[in-house]
């Protein structure tokens, strides 16, 4: 096994950690916790098709679309000139579960290793993995990282929601912006403000509820599917610009939802095949704290009125159970057609499902419980769109414009 450059104690005064851009809004708040640990980092932008072609120089292409955009983002930047590879990580996710994204991170190093084998990758990862690296998630960090979440969530959803209605362009994004900003400034300080959850929710809220919006009824467009492709503006061509662009109004389930059916996984597979362990009961307390907080945000939304709130997990476990038993956890698992079937009952109907051509997992649980949710739904419109190296944008447009002109009829 080769050796490549592993990150240092000392990295974390003189080199900046590119991070590559998947979640826009919460990465931002995230990127605000490190830098309030000590570390220097910086969200990667550069979504031209240099970024495709670098991906597809350094990864096979039976691996799938977010591995090869994930990977070519980051060797597009370090190609660019703009950062010294000598003062300069990359840091990579891992979930740790089946899906084949937990082992990328060795495509990544073999990748940086041809012509940069002085910057070493980073693994953030919850699951133990790559424990011999300086960086570390304290408790504290964590319990941030869980508030930033929960404020992304809340941000994405009254952003989504106000920007596709509003009379004055442009007024939602700058509400976004300061919020990122003010939120931001609250984890760099190492204040402890960020605990006053429901008065920061209630500002939110009602900084968003000001934007005046036009009362004209437009499509509402649920946008579910495999992480990556579900999240990033890059992998999905900006599929929610599109949407707004088409006039839509884009659906966008929280984060947080992935974040609790990871943390599910443990305890209900403990369940399943009965077999406790340390990680499982961790799991399960982990679990409630989170979904105790999960329910405070929706309490919240409710009492304040304007926006419409979050599912409530236990809710989308228990319609999880209709379809599919919660023992499907490869990849996004029972979690996607339990997000479908929620945005169907809330009556967001029509419904893009976004996936890496290939990905098994998801065309499992996707296109192969997408019947099953119409038959219940019948005024569902669902359709899968994949997207990698070979889909042309306007193809993928065209089938959306094709959805939309159903759901207008």
């Amino acid at each position: 096994m080769p050796e490549y450059a592993k990150f240092t104690e000392d990295m974390k005064k003189t080199h900046t950690i590119l991070i590559p851009d998947m979640l826009p809004v919460h990465f931002r708040l995230l990127i605000a916790i490190f830098e309030s640990a000590g570390y220097r980092m910086e969200l990667l932008t550069n979504d031209s098709r240099a970024v495709v072609d670098e991906g597809l120089k350094n990864v096979h292409n039976d691996s799938c679309y977010p591995a090869l955009l994930v990977i070519g983002q980051f060797m597009d930047a370090l190609n660019s000139g703009k950062y010294d590879p000598d003062k300069t990580a990359l840091l990579i996710t891992q979930t740790g579960g089946g899906c084949r994204a937990s082992n990328y991170i060795h495509l990544l190093r073999k990748a940086v290793d041809k012509n940069y084998p002085q910057v070493p990758v980073v693994s953030l990862n919850f699951s133990g993995l790559e424990k011999d690296s300086a960086f570390k998630i304290t408790a504290p960090m964590f319990l941030k990282m869980l508030y930033a979440v929960l404020y992304g969530d809340l941000m994405m959803t009254c952003y989504n929601k106000c920007r596709a209605y509003e009379i004055n362009k442009g007024e939602s994004k700058k509400m976004l912006d300061k919020w990122e900003n003010r939120l931001g400034n609250i984890f760099r300080s190492g204040s402890k403000m960020f605990l006053r959850t429901k008065k920061i929710y209630t500002d939110i809220l009602n900084d968003f509820a000001k934007i005046e919006l036009s009362k004209e009824k437009k499509i509402r467009v649920g946008i579910v599917g495999e992480i990556y492709v579900k999240y990033s503006p890059l992998a999905n061509n900006h599929l929610e610009d599109f949407l707004i662009s088409e006039g839509c109004e884009p659906v966008v389930p929280s984060l947080l939802e992935f974040v609790m059916y990871c943390a599910a996984g443990t305890f209900n597979d403990a369940k399943l095949y009965d077999h406790v362990t340390k990680d499982s009961i961790f799991n399960k307390i982990g679990y409630d704290l989170i979904y105790a907080k999960q329910k405070e945000l929706i309490s919240v939304m409710k009492k304040q009125g304007s926006f419409e709130p979050l599912h409530d997990f236990e809710h989308l476990r228990k319609l999880a159970d209709k379809y599919i038993n919660q023992g499907v956890v490869m990849g996004e698992g029972w979690l996607i057609p339990a997000e479908m079937a929620a945005l169907a009952k809330s009556g967001v109907e029509n419904i893009i499902c976004t996936q890496p051509f290939g990905c098994l997992p998801n065309h499992i649980v996707a296109k192969g419980m997408s019947r099953a949710i119409k038959q219940d739904n019948p005024n569902a419109n669902i359709v899968a769109i994949d997207y990698d190296p070979g889909a042309t944008r306007v193809n993928q447009e065209n089938r959306i414009k094709l959805m939309l002109a159903n759901a207008r009829m």
